[in-house]
Formats: C-alpha cells, structure tokens, sequence
C-alpha cells in the first residue's frame, strides 16, 4: 500500500495511491475519514487495512490541487543515524563507526514533498542527504533483531538537509541538522509489505539540477534496519509513529572539492525503487 498525506483547501487529508498513479482518497471533512496516518499507526490491529476500504470509496484527489504534507507531521521521535555508509564516513574524515551514531530531529524542521527547502541567511553551506526512513508501527522496548521488522509498519524518503558550518561549530550537530524547512520527508508512507525486507538491497540516488550526486544500494550500509530498531530500542521505547532516518551514502556537498551546496532556485531529488521521488525547491529564507 502507497499512502499520501496532504494538505487541501486547509484540511488534511489520506489518499491511495492506484497502479496508474491516480489518487483516491478522503480529507478530515468527510465522515468516512479514517484519520491521519499517525492515529492509524498507533491504533494497530489492521487499523491501516481498514483504513485503506475506506479511502479507495472515497474521490479522486487531484495532485495539482493539493500539498503533499510530510507523511507523519509530528513524529514523537525523529532519530537519526550519521556515518552509517562506510564510503560516507571515509569521505568525511571520520572512522566508521562500531555503534549507531545517532542524533535527533525536531517536527518543526519537517517540510513534505514539492514544499520549499530553506537556505537560511546566516549560511551558504547547505547541504543535502538522501536518505529513507523506517516508519515504527508497534510499540516495544529490548526488542530483538529477530523480531525488529515486526516493529517496521513501513518506509519513506528523507533529505536530511544540513547547515554545515553550523553543525560542525561543535561536536554536537543537533543545531545545524535542525534549521527550519530543512528536512524534506515524503512523498510516500509504503507499507512493509510492499518492499523487501527492511529495504534491503534497493538503490538510492540524489539528484541536484538533474545531476548524479549519490547513488548506492541500501545493502551497503553498515547498521541494516534491523540492527537499528533493535540497538534503539535498548535505550528507549519506540512508538507508533517515531521514524528511523537510516542515514546517507557518499557523495555529499560538503565533501566534495570543491564543496557543492544548495542554493537558492535549486531542485533537488531524492529517489529510491519503490518509494518513488522526493522532489524539494530550494528557496532563501525571507528576511525578518
């Protein structure tokens, strides 16, 4: 199943999407609206099953009509993994790492599918990450790798957009991974089903103005799916509706010579098989 979430007339919306790419969906103001997918995944017991009867009864959505919305608004947590591509930690300088490196994410700086990613005005270092997200949809804490993937509902795409003179001020980078209208999350909720097992083995590529700028297959990360719910889930307890941002390949900005960061009137495209396109524009950010 292909989910999307958006935003029309100011009221929120579910859609499916079909084989041939239509959308068939409800928003909040219709009865049958079976709610976002944040209360679905925290209401379990085939809740997105029945959610989906509902929706494939309701209107033909029209893209042009409406604003692809991040799939979760407001995730109770964002977790996010660095160095977690060997080819990524050696261009960056750094050892791979032995354990997850993580850092988190706040709601604030999430913006969906087509919206604008922002260039603020205190840096022209922006820099932009391909990712895809692990989506949790059970509840749990110690979970094992055997049973991780059971905690998986579904998967996504994410550009970790990055200030990098910001966030390498310290060693700490929670600041410059957290500019408003930074990180880019969408288009599509896809369903575990639907994907190999924990995304094993796809490629994921980054486009900037239509140039090849990352491209590697998910089996070459260091700290698989699994691996991560598991190791996460020691410290804390995931919920329904958390994401695992599982992080990036090589071939970011900042480490190329010379750099190569975002600006303004830029496109970029996030792309993984399966999980479609996550397309952004580039804006600066307005003064006041």
């Amino acid at each position: 199943m292909k989910l999307v979430s958006f935003i029309q007339d100011g009221k929120t919306g579910l859609a499916v999407e079909l084989d041939g790419g239509a959308l068939v969906g409800l928003d909040e103001s219709d009865a049958a609206f079976p709610g976002n997918l944040h209360s679905l995944l925290s209401e379990g017991n085939g809740a997105l099953q029945s959610a989906q009867s509902a929706l494939l009864s309701g209107r033909e959505i029209d893209r042009a009509a409406i604003e692809f919305a991040p799939p979760i608004a407001q995730p109770g947590k964002i977790i996010c993994i660095g160095l977690n591509y060997k080819d990524h930690a050696d261009e960056s300088g750094m050892e791979a790492p032995s354990h997850p490196t993580v850092f988190a994410r706040f709601a604030s700086g999430l913006v969906g599918n087509g919206q604008p990613m922002v260039l603020p005005t205190d840096s022209s270092h922006f820099d932009y990450e391909g990712e895809f997200v692990a989506v949790i949809g059970k509840r749990g804490r110690r979970i094992s790798p055997e049973r991780a993937l059971d905690h998986v509902a579904g998967y996504s795409l994410f550009n970790d957009g990055s200030i990098r003179d910001v966030q390498f001020q310290t060693s700490q980078w929670t600041v410059g991974k957290n500019y408003d209208g930074t990180g880019a999350f969408g288009p599509y909720f896809v369903t575990a089903d639907a994907l190999p097992k924990g995304c094993e083995g796809l490629r994921l590529v980054t486009r900037l103005n239509g140039q090849l700028l990352q491209d590697a297959s998910t089996s070459d990360m260091i700290f698989d799916v699994a691996t991560l719910v598991s190791q996460l889930s020691n410290a804390f307890t995931l919920e329904p509706g958390d994401i695992i941002v599982t992080g990036t390949p090589s071939g970011v900005g900042g480490a190329r010579k010379p750099p190569l960061y975002m600006k303004e009137g830029d496109v970029c495209e996030i792309e993984m098989e399966g999980l479609g396109v996550l397309r952004n524009l580039v804006v600066a950010e307005k003064a006041g």
